[in-house]
């Protein structure tokens, strides 16, 4: 049965949502109201002091799943992910709180985040440093922990962040932090920022995730746990911490069986070069030998510690995350059983306001059942449309106040936002300008908003935002076109809601799965993109949306792949969608009815996490 919040001030019911949850000296409390929401904030002291406050160990003794991520998104203001990656941990570990998974998740604190994006009016990135505060969003817990780098015992503390379920069942999220007293100035640094440093810095920090995590977790009391649940090739040393565990327990064999009938590997890399290395000469600066360098050859490679293949030979249960991804990594990795389980999103988290409205008048607990977003199909479309129009107005005022530009509300709308990397493609569009322009001339009004952050140490990705910025001045009088700076959840959420139709260009097949379009989904707009990562189980022509390109391509050939991908891209904006939004809306919102029914019942992170329940936990 479910832990469920009660209000501090009447006891009741608590609502798990935001605006309904309040911080006091680092503690999460759930109201049901308004009401006593503001008799909690006029004398919280008093409220606070009959509440017991959790302790670490109470009552979660009894999880049984630890998920360990890089990275994780739990709230806007804190800025402890960069892209998908952490997106996606954050709206699984929401439905594991919502459908009461006994699940305990783990990640590192960054007092630093990954980055505060500034661009100046030529689209040249700029990279500030995240200022935050973690003690009003997290607390701090009696426990530290030691790890070894470079033969010195680094401390670790944790924090903790409580994800809430809509029925009040938490799931605890314990953030790493070497930033105390009794290290260094150096190693205070291990964890302050996301991605930053060289391979020194990101080897230590994947010590600390993967074998701080587990020490961390036996420290606080999980001692029940039967699962460990890898989120991406970071976290894998947390097996070379499980098999030393074991050893010590046992002296005299290495139970490799005992370790992996504990590990779960989800990949979501479909590209050798993204998968995380280390030689061994730093690995052995670094790491030292928490196991014969003999045996982590044996289990990680001969020549470099390859972080994928230590998780692929110490999980039972490894997964891709979307059925073309799983046949992409089957063929990376042949001598092992790979699955799939396509990634989703949370279909509360990324619901906008006013489709959150249309949803609670028409289909009756969508909250915790989002396969009944299927009866979405029945929903009038005048008042889909209306949702949609409120939708679009809040994204129009926004990029308003961000940039001076007026946006039309009644002009087609094209949102694009991701990561600037050079396989996104985010020029695609403005392959041949004169195209687009001829377009929007002739057959109908366009406009386009951008977003997204490159890596700072991406230069190809930084000239793809320099670009764009380029076009928007070539084509202004023609196209109006926004780059919205500092893409984050908040903008997230305005842009897969507001905009009329969400391209996706990557270059096939290095889109692993992608969950953009599933977002936009939930929000009724169409997805107008390259068959590739999940859109190919998404995809049903002029149903759905509509594909660019073939299914598929030779990636090395990348010229010729642009030249036919743009073709296509011009060829069905002029024919098809730019036509249908302008001339045949009623065909228009049978498009946006079916994308809810078809693909936002079925890309979430309910139906998502109830298969690794049933395919990996158990």
């Amino acid at each position: 049965m479910a832990n469920v919040d009660k209000d501090p001030v009447c006891g009741m019911v608590a609502r798990a949502e935001e605006g309904f949850i309040v911080f006091h000296q680092s503690k999460a409390y759930a109201f049901c109201s308004d009401l006593c929401k503001r008799t909690f904030l006029a004398d919280p002291e008093k409220y606070a002091a009959a509440t017991p406050a959790s302790t670490p160990g109470d009552a979660d003794t009894t999880r049984r799943i630890a998920y360990f991520s890089m990275e994780v998104a739990v709230d806007p203001r804190m800025p402890t992910y960069s892209g998908g990656l952490g997106v996606l941990a954050g709206d699984t570990l929401r439905s594991c709180a919502d459908i009461t998974i006994p699940t305990v998740a783990v990640s590192l604190l960054y007092a630093k985040g990954y980055f505060d994006q500034k661009l100046d009016e030529w689209g040249n990135q700029q990279e500030l440093p995240v200022g935050w505060e973690p003690s009003r969003y997290v607390r701090l817990l009696p426990v530290t922990v030691q790890v070894p780098i470079e033969n010195r015992s680094v401390v670790v503390r944790a924090w903790q962040y409580d994800i809430t379920g809509y029925t009040g069942y938490s799931v605890p999220l314990i953030l790493l932090d070497t930033n105390v007293d009794e290290n260094t100035p150096p190693d205070r640094e291990l964890t302050a920022s996301l991605y930053g440093g060289d391979e020194r810095y990101r080897l230590a920090q994947e010590i600390i995730l993967g074998m701080g995590g587990v020490r961390m977790l036996r420290a606080l009391g999980y001692t029940q746990l039967q699962r460990f649940h890898l989120n991406e090739g970071h976290a894998s040393l947390l097996t070379l911490e499980l098999l030393r565990e074991q050893r010590e327990s046992a002296p005299h064999a290495w139970d490799f069986d005992s370790v992996r009938s504990r590990c779960v590997f989800t990949t979501h890399t479909p590209v050798p070069a993204g998968h995380d290395q280390f030689s061994y000469d730093l690995v052995k600066s670094v790491l030292g030998e928490p196991v014969p360098l003999e045996l982590m050859r044996m289990l990680g490679g001969g020549e470099r510690l390859n972080m994928t293949l230590l998780a692929l030979n110490l999980s039972q249960y490894v997964n891709g995350v979307a059925k073309k991804h799983g046949e992409v990594s089957q063929e990376m990795f042949p001598g092992y059983s790979i699955d799939s389980i396509t990634n989703g999103v949370h279909s509360f988290t990324w619901t906008c306001d006013s489709f959150k409205k249309l949803y609670d008048r028409h289909i009756a607990g969508w909250v915790n059942d989002s396969f009944s977003l299927r009866y979405a199909i029945s929903i009038p479309k005048s008042e889909i449309w209306e949702a949609h129009v409120e939708a679009k107005g809040r994204l129009i005022e926004e990029v308003h106040r961000r940039t001076g530009m007026a946006l039309k509300p009644d002009v087609l709308t094209i949102g694009f936002a991701r990561r600037a990397t050079l396989y996104k493609r985010t020029d695609l569009v403005f392959s041949d300008p004169g195209k687009l322009m001829e377009i929007a001339g002739t057959v109908g009004p366009i406009q386009l908003v951008f977003a997204g952050k490159s890596h700072p140490k991406d230069e190809p990705g930084k000239d793809l935002i320099r670009r764009v910025f380029h076009f928007a001045r070539q084509l202004k009088d023609q196209i109006s076109i926004a780059y919205l700076e500092n893409y984050d959840m908040e903008l997230g959420r305005l842009l897969t809601s507001g905009v009329d139709l969400w391209l996706n260009t990557p270059l096939r097949p290095l889109e692993a799965s992608g969950t953009s379009g599933m977002k936009a989904a939930h929000n009724g707009v169409p997805s107008f993109s390259v068959l590739d990562g999940w859109w190919i189980e998404g995809h049903i022509e002029g149903v759905t949306g509509w594909s660019i390109g073939p299914g598929l391509t030779n990636h090395s050939d990348s010229d010729s792949v642009n030249g036919r991908d743009a073709q296509e891209l011009y060829h069905k904006l002029r024919t098809v969608i730019v036509p249908m939004f302008y001339r045949d809306r009623d065909r228009w919102l049978d498009i946006m009815r079916q994308t809810i029914a078809f693909n936002a019942s079925f890309f979430n992170t309910h139906r998502m996490v109830q298969q690794y329940a049933a395919n990996a936990y158990v």
